[in-house]
Parts: structure tokens; sequence; C-alpha cells
């Protein structure tokens, strides 16, 4: 054994406070305990004044710390992010053609859904591979475009604004789901904007959210789906709006547990500079793995390109020749038993690749996430690769 790999398999002595490196549901934000929803509105009726109230008051909180322009209109839709994105997909879709940006999982299921489900036959679906953006340049944007601002499961994101103009004939739809609430979006040149709680705010799962600029909304209005939608997908009544939607009247029964634990998010978000600060800290946690990263032989970024690197979802690949020369079951398996031993340590949970990427780590770096337990779970990174690489 050198040196090198004697002070790697060496035990750190420092522990990450919190563990919790999950990319969904997210780790909480610093500080927080059950006692943040001793005020919730359970056992009562979402639809009681309180509960409007309340589930206003969480549409409002978004918006303004994201930035959402005036006249979009803002709801709470059932499904996570999944359920958000599916409603705008089989609304909206139909009248012009489509264009789906495929680079990981969840926009490979976008334009899976797309072709198979809604048999679009004037979909085109522009591929590329884990840690790579597809050619920006070939879309067609007088087509409906959709696309993925963060690739949750590769660790690649849209590196700005600048590939998507101003002006654009189709709708934008894009899943920030990875990205709201870390990074900018660009509003202005989006139309069809979702996310879930459970991400960048650390919140609990099944609850999206959908925001339409007054372009998708004219599009619902004047557009009917040539197909059946399900009760939970329906966003308009007799060609108009259903504004209750955009004003705290959900479609079917949220849980206001995770209502309440949604404000106590939104007001921590608010209280740390709102999106300025929490773009900062997550910024901060992808500056903390880049410098590791740069000075590490056995690891690095699944994104190819640096601009392109997400500071949410922090993907990694196992560089080491003896790593890459397995098969890739065989990867799938060291991998499995680096992140038991981490999750054994109680240094870092649920840190495994995504199970159709390819083999590695995978570690949320958004705005709940601490920069310093960041630093602290590099070096057990560093150690667990070390047990169970093979010793001559």
């Amino acid at each position: 054994m050198t040196s090198t790999q004697s002070s790697l398999s060496s035990r750190p002595a420092t522990r990450p406070v919190n563990p919790c490196f999950s990319s969904g549901p997210c780790a909480k934000r610093p500080g927080w305990s059950v006692a943040a929803l001793s005020n919730a509105l359970t056992g009562r009726s979402h639809r009681s004044a309180e509960g409007r109230a309340r589930l206003g008051d969480v549409i409002e909180r978004s918006c303004a710390i994201l930035g959402v322009p005036e006249g979009w209109r803002v709801g709470i839709v059932p499904a996570s992010d999944t359920g958000a994105v599916e409603m705008a997909l089989w609304s909206l879709l139909g009248p012009r053609p489509v264009d789906v940006l495929a680079f990981e999982s969840f926009s490979t299921l976008w334009a899976q859904d797309i072709v198979s489900q809604l048999k679009l036959d004037n979909a085109r679906v522009l591929k590329a591979e884990y840690g790579q953006l597809p050619d920006l340049s070939a879309v067609n944007w007088a087509h409906d475009v959709v696309l993925a601002w963060n690739g949750t499961t590769s660790g690649v994101c849209l590196p700005n604004a600048q590939a998507i103009p101003a002006e654009h004939d189709g709708l934008v739809i894009c899943d920030a789901t990875s990205a709201a609430f870390a990074m900018d979006l660009p509003w202005d040149r989006l139309d069809v904007v979702t996310w879930s709680w459970q991400k960048a705010l650390g919140g609990e799962a099944a609850h999206g959210m959908l925001a339409l600029s007054p372009s998708a909304v004219a599009r619902l209005e004047q557009f009917e789906a040539p197909r059946p939608l399900p009760k939970i997908f329906r966003l308009t009544k007799k060609g108009a709006l259903i504004e209750g939607i955009f004003k705290g009247d959900t479609i079917n029964t949220p849980s206001m547990l995770c209502v309440e634990d949604a404000l106590d998010s939104l007001k921590w978000a608010q209280s740390v500079g709102g999106l300025a600060g929490l773009k900062a800290r997550s910024q901060a946690n992808l500056a903390a793995v880049a410098a590791w990263e740069a000075k590490t032989e056995w690891a690095s970024f699944l994104a190819e390109k640096p601009e392109e690197r997400s500071s949410t979802a922090i993907c990694l690949r196992i560089v080491a020749p003896w790593f890459l020369a397995l098969e890739p079951a065989a990867q799938t398996k060291v991998v499995k038993q680096m992140t038991a031993l981490l999750d054994k340590e109680g240094v870092a949970f649920d840190i495994a690749s995504y199970r159709d990427a390819p083999p590695g780590l995978r570690i949320w770096g958004g705005a709940t996430v601490e920069a310093s337990d960041v630093q602290a779970l590099l070096p057990w990174l560093d150690w667990a690769f070390a047990q169970v690489t093979p010793h001559a």
C-alpha cells in the first residue's frame, strides 16, 4: 500500500453534523425539528378559510422568492414535480411539433411519455449521454420545447438562458424541480415551470407546483386536448382556466402537515437572503466538492463541462482504472459497498447514483445542506473508496 493509499484509508476524525445528502426528499433546513409543524392545521379542512390562506401563503412566498413575474399563475398540484410535468404535457401538447431534450433519467421519461403515451407523431427527441447536454443549437424554438433545467440524475444543468430566444413561437415547458430555489430561472424565456417542495426546500413529498405564463394560459383556454384527462390533470372547465387552483383551491386534498413544513422552509429561505442567499449556499457546496475533486485521482464530475455542473445534484463518476475495467454490474456492487460503509458509519445516507445513471455517487448540494457538512463528508468518500480498492 502506498503512503497516499494509507492516508486515504485512515478513518476521518470529523463527521457531518447532518448526514442527509439524499437528492429527494432532501435534507431539512438547518435547525429543523418536528416542532416546526406544531401549528399545522391538522384535523381541519384545506378548504376552510384558514386552510386556503395557508395554501395561498405558500404560493405567494414561492413567487416572491423565485421572482415569478406578474401575470403568471402559480398553483399547488398533486403528485410532486412528476404530477406537475405530466399535467403540462397532457394538457398543453398537440397543436405544434415538439422538441424534447433528453439527457438523464427524468428528461428521458418525459420524452418516452410524449412519444409512447401521448403518441405525438410530430415529436423529436434530442438526446445526449449522461454528463452532456444535447446540441441546443439544434432546437427548433418554433416548436413546443420540453426540457429539464437541471438534470437531477446526471448533475448537468443549462449554463444560462442564452440558447432560448426571448421571442419564440412555441411554449417552453421547463422541469425545474432541482433548480428552483438554487439557480436563476429565466422567467422571460419560459412558459411553464414545475418544481416540488421535496427538493431545494427540503420539504415532504407528493406536492408539486405549476407555474403558467400568460402564453401557457392562452394555450389552455384556446386548445382542447384531443385526449381524455383524469380529474387531477384538468386545469380548465368549459374552456376557461380554473382560477381557484392558483389561489389555494387544490385539485385534491393536500397534507396540511406538508403545507406547514413548506411554509417553514419558505420562511427560512427568506431569512437567509431569499434566492440570492439560497444560490450562494448551494454554490458553496459545489465549490467544496470541486476543490476536493481537483486533487482526487479516483473521482471526477459526471458533468464534462465546468459551466454545466449542477450545484444541487452533484454527480460523481469513479475513474480509477481498476473500477473502469469492471462490468457495469460489478461497478454497481462496488458503489453499494461504499455507500453501505458510509451508511453504517452514519456519515452519509442515500448517495449512490440514480439507478438508471452510470454507477457512481450523487451528493445533494442544495441550500438546506451546510457547506461544513459537505467538507466533512469528502474525506469519508476517500476512506470508503480505499476500503473497497483491491490491494496487491
